[in-house]
Protein backbone atom coordinates (compact mmCIF):
# COMPACT_ATOMS: atom_id res chain seq x y z
CA UNK A 1 0.00 0.00 0.00
CA UNK A 2 1.01 3.59 -0.63
CA UNK A 3 -0.29 6.51 1.44
CA UNK A 4 0.25 10.10 0.29
CA UNK A 5 -0.59 12.86 2.75
CA UNK A 6 -1.19 16.46 1.67
CA UNK A 7 -0.34 18.85 4.49
CA UNK A 8 1.04 22.31 5.18
CA UNK A 9 2.94 20.97 8.19
CA UNK A 10 4.86 17.80 7.26
CA UNK A 11 7.11 18.22 10.30
CA UNK A 12 4.16 17.23 12.52
CA UNK A 13 4.42 13.64 11.28
CA UNK A 14 8.06 12.96 12.14
CA UNK A 15 7.48 11.32 15.52
CA UNK A 16 4.42 9.33 14.50
CA UNK A 17 5.95 7.70 11.44
CA UNK A 18 9.35 7.08 13.00
CA UNK A 19 8.12 5.12 16.02
CA UNK A 20 6.55 1.82 16.96
CA UNK A 21 4.48 -0.24 14.51
CA UNK A 22 4.31 2.50 11.87
CA UNK A 23 8.10 2.72 11.73
CA UNK A 24 8.47 -1.05 11.41
CA UNK A 25 5.79 -1.29 8.71
CA UNK A 26 7.57 1.38 6.67
CA UNK A 27 11.01 -0.19 7.14
CA UNK A 28 9.68 -3.62 6.14
CA UNK A 29 8.00 -2.05 3.09
CA UNK A 30 4.53 -3.11 4.12
CA UNK A 31 3.50 0.47 3.40
CA UNK A 32 5.03 3.50 1.72
CA UNK A 33 4.12 6.83 3.28
CA UNK A 34 4.94 10.15 1.58
CA UNK A 35 4.28 13.67 2.80
CA UNK A 36 3.54 16.48 0.36
CA UNK A 37 3.45 20.15 1.28
CA UNK A 38 0.84 21.41 -1.16
CA UNK A 39 2.23 24.93 -0.72
CA UNK A 40 4.93 23.74 -3.14
CA UNK A 41 2.24 23.44 -5.80
CA UNK A 42 0.94 27.00 -5.41
CA UNK A 43 1.22 29.19 -8.49
CA UNK A 44 0.95 32.33 -6.39
CA UNK A 45 4.19 34.40 -6.42
CA UNK A 46 4.29 34.18 -2.62
CA UNK A 47 3.13 30.53 -2.52
CA UNK A 48 -0.15 31.45 -0.86
CA UNK A 49 -2.61 28.61 -0.39
CA UNK A 50 -5.49 30.49 1.24
CA UNK A 51 -7.62 33.58 0.77
CA UNK A 52 -10.53 35.44 2.32
CA UNK A 53 -14.00 33.87 2.01
CA UNK A 54 -16.55 35.20 -0.46
CA UNK A 55 -19.44 36.75 1.42
CA UNK A 56 -17.24 37.78 4.32
CA UNK A 57 -16.54 36.05 7.60
CA UNK A 58 -13.65 35.19 9.87
CA UNK A 59 -10.53 33.31 8.95
CA UNK A 60 -8.94 32.20 5.70
CA UNK A 61 -10.05 29.50 3.28
CA UNK A 62 -7.80 27.01 1.47
CA UNK A 63 -7.84 27.65 -2.27
CA UNK A 64 -8.47 25.04 -4.97
CA UNK A 65 -5.44 25.33 -7.25
CA UNK A 66 -2.61 23.96 -5.03
CA UNK A 67 -4.66 21.02 -3.77
CA UNK A 68 -6.11 20.17 -7.19
CA UNK A 69 -2.66 20.23 -8.78
CA UNK A 70 -1.07 18.16 -6.01
CA UNK A 71 -3.78 15.50 -6.11
CA UNK A 72 -3.67 15.33 -9.91
CA UNK A 73 0.11 14.90 -9.84
CA UNK A 74 -0.17 11.95 -7.43
CA UNK A 75 -3.41 10.27 -8.43
CA UNK A 76 -3.42 7.00 -10.33
CA UNK A 77 -6.18 4.77 -11.64
CA UNK A 78 -6.47 2.86 -8.36
CA UNK A 79 -6.26 5.87 -6.01
CA UNK A 80 -8.83 6.70 -3.33
CA UNK A 81 -8.76 10.38 -2.35
CA UNK A 82 -9.93 11.14 1.19
CA UNK A 83 -10.63 14.54 2.74
CA UNK A 84 -10.34 14.87 6.52
CA UNK A 85 -13.13 17.19 7.64
CA UNK A 86 -15.38 17.58 10.72
CA UNK A 87 -18.50 17.12 8.60
CA UNK A 88 -17.29 13.88 6.99
CA UNK A 89 -18.54 10.34 7.60
CA UNK A 90 -17.76 9.27 11.18
CA UNK A 91 -14.67 7.07 11.05
CA UNK A 92 -15.18 3.53 12.30
CA UNK A 93 -13.29 0.25 12.40
CA UNK A 94 -15.30 -1.13 9.50
CA UNK A 95 -14.07 1.71 7.30
CA UNK A 96 -10.49 1.01 8.39
CA UNK A 97 -10.85 -2.59 7.18
CA UNK A 98 -12.22 -1.37 3.84
CA UNK A 99 -9.38 1.11 3.35
CA UNK A 100 -6.77 -1.49 4.28
CA UNK A 101 -7.70 -3.27 1.03
CA UNK A 102 -6.86 -0.23 -1.12
CA UNK A 103 -3.61 0.02 -3.06
CA UNK A 104 -3.18 3.79 -2.93
CA UNK A 105 -4.72 6.39 -0.62
CA UNK A 106 -4.37 10.16 -0.64
CA UNK A 107 -5.26 11.95 2.60
CA UNK A 108 -5.96 15.69 2.38
CA UNK A 109 -5.46 17.68 5.58
CA UNK A 110 -7.58 20.79 5.81
CA UNK A 111 -6.47 23.81 7.80
CA UNK A 112 -7.36 27.40 8.75
CA UNK A 113 -11.08 28.26 8.63
CA UNK A 114 -11.83 25.60 6.05
CA UNK A 115 -11.41 24.81 2.37
CA UNK A 116 -13.06 25.90 -0.85
CA UNK A 117 -16.17 23.76 -1.31
CA UNK A 118 -15.05 22.78 -4.80
CA UNK A 119 -12.19 20.74 -3.34
CA UNK A 120 -14.79 18.13 -2.40
CA UNK A 121 -15.27 17.34 -6.10
CA UNK A 122 -11.87 15.61 -6.35
CA UNK A 123 -12.47 13.45 -3.28
CA UNK A 124 -13.89 9.93 -3.16
CA UNK A 125 -14.56 10.00 0.57
CA UNK A 126 -14.79 12.48 3.45
CA UNK A 127 -13.98 11.33 6.97
CA UNK A 128 -14.32 12.75 10.47
CA UNK A 129 -12.64 11.19 13.51
CA UNK A 130 -15.11 12.76 15.95
CA UNK A 131 -17.59 15.50 16.72
CA UNK A 132 -15.04 18.16 17.55
CA UNK A 133 -12.85 20.58 15.63
CA UNK A 134 -9.05 20.41 15.38
CA UNK A 135 -6.74 23.15 14.15
CA UNK A 136 -6.09 21.03 11.07
CA UNK A 137 -6.49 17.60 9.55
CA UNK A 138 -2.96 16.45 10.37
CA UNK A 139 -3.84 14.66 13.61
CA UNK A 140 -6.89 13.10 11.96
CA UNK A 141 -4.77 11.80 9.07
CA UNK A 142 -2.32 10.25 11.55
CA UNK A 143 -5.20 8.44 13.24
CA UNK A 144 -6.57 7.15 9.95
CA UNK A 145 -3.15 6.10 8.65
CA UNK A 146 -2.25 4.27 11.87
CA UNK A 147 -5.58 2.43 12.03
CA UNK A 148 -5.19 1.27 8.41
CA UNK A 149 -1.52 0.26 8.51
CA UNK A 150 -1.94 -2.01 11.55
CA UNK A 151 -4.48 -4.03 9.52
CA UNK A 152 -2.15 -4.66 6.58
CA UNK A 153 -0.94 -8.26 6.15
CA UNK A 154 2.20 -8.96 8.13
CA UNK A 155 2.22 -5.73 10.14
CA UNK A 156 0.83 -7.32 13.32
CA UNK A 157 -0.50 -10.80 14.02
CA UNK A 158 -3.95 -11.18 12.51
CA UNK A 159 -5.40 -12.45 15.79
CA UNK A 160 -4.29 -9.23 17.48
CA UNK A 161 -6.81 -7.15 15.56
CA UNK A 162 -9.55 -9.72 15.01
CA UNK A 163 -10.66 -9.27 18.62
CA UNK A 164 -10.26 -5.49 18.68
CA UNK A 165 -12.95 -3.27 20.09
CA UNK A 166 -15.72 -2.44 17.58
CA UNK A 167 -15.33 -5.69 15.66
CA UNK A 168 -18.86 -7.18 15.58
CA UNK A 169 -20.05 -3.98 17.28
CA UNK A 170 -18.61 -5.04 20.63
CA UNK A 171 -15.96 -3.51 22.84
CA UNK A 172 -12.94 -5.66 23.58
CA UNK A 173 -13.00 -7.99 26.60
CA UNK A 174 -10.79 -7.18 29.65
CA UNK A 175 -7.29 -8.66 29.65
CA UNK A 176 -4.83 -9.50 32.43
CA UNK A 177 -1.19 -10.49 32.82
CA UNK A 178 1.20 -11.46 35.63
CA UNK A 179 1.17 -11.29 38.59
CA UNK A 180 -2.02 -13.22 39.25
CA UNK A 181 -2.71 -11.14 42.35
CA UNK A 182 -1.84 -7.45 42.60
CA UNK A 183 -2.88 -5.36 45.61
CA UNK A 184 -5.52 -7.95 46.47
CA UNK A 185 -6.98 -7.77 42.97
CA UNK A 186 -7.01 -11.27 41.48
CA UNK A 187 -7.19 -12.44 37.87
CA UNK A 188 -10.56 -14.17 37.21
CA UNK A 189 -10.30 -17.91 37.91
CA UNK A 190 -11.62 -18.91 34.50
CA UNK A 191 -8.61 -17.34 32.73
CA UNK A 192 -6.18 -19.67 34.51
CA UNK A 193 -8.42 -22.73 34.26
CA UNK A 194 -7.01 -23.92 30.94
CA UNK A 195 -10.56 -24.53 29.68
CA UNK A 196 -10.50 -22.68 26.35
CA UNK A 197 -14.21 -23.08 25.69
CA UNK A 198 -15.07 -21.50 29.04
CA UNK A 199 -12.50 -18.75 28.45
CA UNK A 200 -14.01 -17.96 25.07
CA UNK A 201 -17.52 -17.77 26.55
CA UNK A 202 -16.28 -15.64 29.48
CA UNK A 203 -14.63 -13.17 27.12
CA UNK A 204 -17.73 -12.95 24.94
CA UNK A 205 -19.96 -12.28 27.95
CA UNK A 206 -17.51 -9.67 29.28
CA UNK A 207 -17.52 -7.96 25.88
CA UNK A 208 -21.31 -7.86 25.95
CA UNK A 209 -21.34 -6.51 29.52
CA UNK A 210 -18.77 -3.81 28.82
CA UNK A 211 -20.53 -2.74 25.63
CA UNK A 212 -23.89 -2.57 27.42
CA UNK A 213 -22.38 -0.42 30.18
CA UNK A 214 -20.21 1.90 28.08
CA UNK A 215 -21.56 1.90 24.54
CA UNK A 216 -25.14 0.57 24.44
CA UNK A 217 -25.57 2.31 21.07
CA UNK A 218 -23.31 -0.33 19.53
CA UNK A 219 -25.62 -3.14 20.59
CA UNK A 220 -28.51 -1.47 18.79
CA UNK A 221 -26.63 -2.09 15.54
Amino acid sequence: MKIDILTLFPEMFEGVFSSSIMKRAIEEKKVEVSLHNFRDYSKDPHHKVDDTPYGGGNGMVLTCQPIFDCVEALKKENTKVILLTPDGTPYQQGIAYQLAKEEHIILICGHYEGFDERIRTICDMELSIGDYVLTGGELASMVVADSIVRLLPGVIEEGSHQNDSFNNNLLDYPTYTKPRVFREMEVPEVLVSGDHKKIEEYRYQESLKKTKQRRPDLLEK
